[in-house]
């Protein structure tokens, strides 16, 4: 039998209240994004600039460049090459132009490659110009592309609906937390309050408003919270904060220059951000087996429901807390690497900042996906059961 399409008007009539909480929330994202804008800079345009534009490789004039055993086959050297401007106020020129190569920066290029330029201009309006890097615009958006397609063909409707909130996600922390933090907010509430919009929103787009929804927005807001309660509690404990974290220098050269960034609280807000994902997935995936199990089984009590959620619950804290230590211990793997050359002694590995730094993150996130799912079960077993049988 085909499925009948639903006509426009009766889509909107079934999902009016969660049309306008979307509604509701563009609106805020409006009105926020226009507090947090950087007031603009009328000062005059200095003398000597600096800018950067892509370019085409024409010619190779020189190449020295040679790969090193030493530095796991890395490139050294420099290369001396004709590159086409082909962006920016020098657009359609030719310049002679250097490419640095190192096994931390650069690479060896090709003719008919792309590459972002440094262009310098002076104060006698001269320019010169060095390769910064490669351009991977062109790759990078391959790469995208592709996950959108995986994304979409495996998920169908789904998948289509959580990349559009993925894509609030990215919206909000690019747009609003990160100018914010620059104004100078205070860093833990304006994370906070951001992770309790990201929360609100995507699964508003995934679920629309119903019950499901609304408890696992409840419990996602909850383990969000207990994720920062028992940051700032360890922080507090280790006496240590986001001024020993090992990226901080620039935020802290940024303060002396004037900045107003608060930095102190980047540990645990990092701990909320992080967290924040996890415990979605958690949340929404037990409030919707809950809505489930309660349609299938009217009878149940709601102490056997909860109990219930419990039960899909205790499934789940296994592989989200490896999934959540791993992603921590992953995006610090060199870091940890390098440290064990170092044959550091038990007690100075272990009073180090950057340990106790990177324990605090894993065991704070994974706290607050485990204590979510009991929220969620109490919340669902209490919203599925109106009354106690």
């Amino acid at each position: 039998m085909k499925k009948r399409k639903l006509q426009p008007a009766v889509w909107l009539r079934q999902n009016k209240l969660s049309c306008l909480v979307l509604l509701a929330a563009l609106v805020l994202f409006a009105a926020v994004y226009w507090v947090v804008q950087p007031e603009e800079d009328d000062s005059p345009a200095p003398a000597e600039y600096v800018e950067y534009d892509t370019g085409t490789i024409l010619e190779i004039l020189t190449d020295n460049t040679t790969q090193n055993p030493v530095d796991d086959g890395g490139w050294r050297g420099e290369q001396l090459m004709l590159v086409e401007v082909t962006s920016g106020q020098y657009k359609g020129e030719t310049l002679q132009v250097y490419n640095y190569v190192g096994p931390l920066y650069g690479g060896p290029l090709e003719v008919g490659d792309s590459a972002v330029l440094t262009i310098s201009t002076y104060q006698d309006d001269t320019h010169t110009a060095t390769v910064f890097e490669y351009n991977r615009i062109v790759p990078l958006t391959i790469v995208v592309v592709l996950f959108l397609i995986a994304a979409v063909a495996v998920g169908g409707k789904t998948g289509a609906k959580s990349l559009v909130g993925l894509f609030f996600t990215l919206a909000v922390l690019f747009f609003l937390l990160i100018p914010g933090l620059k104004k100078g907010f205070s860093t833990l509430p304006t994370i906070f309050l951001c992770c309790t919009y990201i929360a609100v929103v995507t699964l508003t787009i995934l679920g629309g408003i119903q019950k499901k929804t609304i408890c696992a927005m409840l419990g996602a807001v909850s383990g969000t919270l207990l994720a920062m309660v028992f940051g700032l509690v360890a922080q507090w404990l280790c006496k240590i904060d986001g001024l020993r974290m090992t990226d901080v220098e620039p935020l802290l050269q940024l303060r002396q220059a004037g900045s107003s960034i608060g930095i102190r609280g980047l540990l645990v807000g990092g701990i909320m951000i992080s967290t924040l994902g996890a415990v979605l997935d958690v949340t929404m995936g037990l409030a919707s087996s809950l809505c489930e199990v309660s349609n299938a089984n009217p009878n149940l009590s709601r102490k056997e429901l909860f109990r219930s959620g419990m039960n899909i619950g205790r499934d789940m804290v296994g592989t989200m807390t490896n999934t959540l230590i791993l992603a921590f211990l992953g995006s610090s793997f060199t870091l940890i690497l390098y440290f064990s050359t170092l044959n550091l002694s038990f007690h100075q590995f272990i009073s180090s900042s950057f340990f106790s730094i990177e324990l605090i993150s894993a065991v704070a996130g994974s706290i607050g996906v485990i204590l979510s799912i009991p929220l969620t079960a109490l919340i669902s077993a209490c919203a599925f059961k109106r009354t106690e049988k």
